[in-house]
């Protein structure tokens, strides 16, 4: 430790961070003795520590009573900043109005330290849909919208966001592969795949890309297939590309209603 990083130490604090950045970094529940051991601290620290944190609604412990896991706190703080309040201000209409043009399931994500994130989401008018809860995260390279966010950024940031991924995933990637379908997505633009987890699903995404070439969020529809209807995943495609195009444009001509009230 630095004699700068000495004097202004907060140990308390560190310990609180600590905490949280594990639970964030294991995504499943641990117990107190589990964090202790992890982090190199006593049980009684540790228990002190959790129990502000449960107060604060930062952590909660399961079902069992046992296990502690992260709470969405963070990730409410996290989306009252103004650039996402700006992107959901912005994207909002755009991906209700899609839901209700498809009858599908429409996420808007956005990337966060090697994770996807979904912070909107609207249902459509379909009696029957499958729909993600805000907050929902998995690790970037494990996640169709999460390709395309990382095709579409310079090279430093690309693997950068690769790197940050590859901590998450519990099994070993390859490369290769992984960097060729990086660069056919990009070719592409967009893509039409199986869903990884559920049977029945089709996605279909695109990047909401700004005028630097960098994305900065990704649209995907979960298209439930259904015996009864014929799909047609093209003109879908079609419309969620002209979806990110208006998410896009509006995110450039933007101004926060306290920036316009000014005026």
């Amino acid at each position: 430790m630095t004699k700068e990083q000495a004097t202004y130490a907060a140990p308390a604090l560190e310990k609180g961070l600590d905490i949280l950045e594990l639970l964030a970094a294991e995504g499943r529940a641990l117990t107190t003795r589990d964090i202790a051991e992890r982090l190199g601290r006593s049980k009684n620290e540790i228990f002190r520590m959790v129990r502000v944190l449960i107060n604060r609604g930062y952590i909660a412990r399961d079902r069992d009573g046992e296990g502690l896991t992260l709470t969405n706190k963070l990730f409410a703080l996290g989306m009252q900043t103004a650039k996402t309040r700006d992107l959901v201000a912005v994207a909002g209409p755009v991906v209700e109005n899609l839901a209700e043009e498809t009858r599908q399931s429409v996420h808007l994500v956005v990337a966060n330290r090697g994770e996807t994130v979904v912070i909107a989401a609207a249902s459509g008018g379909s009696d029957m849909m499958f729909t993600l809860r805000l907050g929902y995260r998995r690790p970037l390279i494990d996640a169709h919208s999460g390709l395309l966010l990382i095709a579409f950024q310079p090279a430093e940031t690309r693997r950068r966001m690769i790197q940050e991924s590859i901590i998450l995933m519990r099994s070993d990637v390859d490369m290769a592969a992984l960097e060729a379908d990086l660069d056919a997505v990009r070719q592409e633009g967009s893509l039409v795949r199986d869903s990884r987890d559920i049977v029945g699903i089709t996605d279909i995404a695109s990047p909401v890309v700004l005028n630097d070439g960098r994305a900065v969020a990704s649209l995907i529809v979960a298209y439930l297939n259904r015996r009864e209807t014929t799909a047609n995943y093209e003109a879908v495609r079609e419309k969620v590309i002209d979806a990110c195009a208006d998410i896009a444009a509006g995110l450039e001509d933007y101004r926060p209603p306290a920036m316009q009230a000014r005026q």
